[in-house]
């Protein structure tokens, strides 16, 4: 009987084990179809970017020729000459208020125009050149403009696309973050499933062997009961064709019968009905039907 109860014992704590594993096992299973069903959608992190060519633009025509325009400056020359002729007219009424001879008048008036060509000369250089300096700062300045607007939208295009670039690295950086955690935590789910998995078939082999135990054990007490002669297979369900053929001395019914299953014995026996001794004597068995100690009975068993 230690054994029996032992065994029953150990196979409740097995299947409350199995049952406790199995709930976490569906628990588990559960939360890994959940962060299966929940896993981000893939996306395209470059479905944001626009083209930046916008940001340049043609600068061709900020461009032009400064020395287009230059002129030769004349106003100079004539208020040279024209002082010229005023001091030649002074020299000349001197010569003739003096008398001086024609020849004289001719050489003044050589050195008059000579002297004017030489001022009027010296006037042009001075225009062209200040013509020549403005016209290259004029072409200085616009190419520092271009080099200016240049930059400035080479500046911008550039930013434009790094920005672009960070927002879609840190998509990306934050999907495969996100993919990672995901994944991990499937993983964990997966191996918490396969662990609860196993501890509920190791409990289920340890109800199994538990019952086997419990059958050990009854496999012995059966084996004690059927070894000992005075116990008998005395079930009323057993038997057919019982006749009442007597009382024992303690006022027992002693009846005639046979074994429904020749299995039990052939032939007409006599001995008493379960039902109807004192349950002292009765052995309740694990099939269902009784057996009698006739040991505790002043009724015989025999076959007749």
């Amino acid at each position: 009987m230690a054994i029996i109860t032992a065994g029953v014992i150990a196979d409740g704590k097995a299947r409350k084990a199995a049952s406790a594993a199995g709930d976490l096992k569906s628990d588990a299973h559960a939360a890994m179809t959940t962060a299966i069903d929940d896993r981000q959608d893939i996306i395209n992190p470059y479905t944001g970017i626009t083209d930046l060519s916008g940001l340049a633009s043609d600068l061709s025509s900020q461009i032009t020729n400064p020395f287009n325009n230059l002129q030769v400056s004349t106003a100079a020359a004539e208020m040279q000459a024209e002082e010229a002729d005023i001091s030649l007219a002074n020299a000349l009424d001197t010569l003739e208020m003096t008398g001086a001879s024609a020849g004289g008048a001719t050489a003044l008036a050589m050195a008059a125009l000579k002297s004017k060509k030489g001022v009027a000369a010296t006037i042009e250089e001075q225009e062209a050149k200040n013509a020549e300096l403005r016209a290259q700062g004029e072409q200085s300045m616009i190419a520092q403009k271009v080099a200016a607007t240049t930059r400035f939208q080479d500046v911008a295009i550039t930013e434009g696309a790094r920005a672009e670039d960070a927002a879609a690295q840190g998509q990306i950086f934050e999907y495969q973050a996100q993919e990672a955690r995901t994944n991990a935590d499937i993983n964990m789910y997966q191996s918490m499933y396969q662990g609860f998995a196993q501890q509920q078939n190791q409990a289920k082999m340890a109800g199994v062997q538990a019952w086997g135990q419990v059958a050990s054990g009854f496999g012995a007490l059966a084996g004690g009961i059927l070894g000992n002669p005075n116990i008998i297979k005395s079930d009323r369900r057993l038997k057919k064709n019982i006749k009442l053929i007597g009382y024992s001395p303690s006022g027992l019914k002693i009846y005639a019968f046979e074994y429904i299953n020749k299995i039990f014995g052939e032939g007409v026996y006599q001995g008493v009905m379960s039902d109807e001794i004192p349950e002292h004597a009765v052995i309740k068995h694990l099939d269902g039907y009784d057996r009698v100690n006739y040991s505790k009975l002043d009724v015989e068993f025999k076959r007749i």
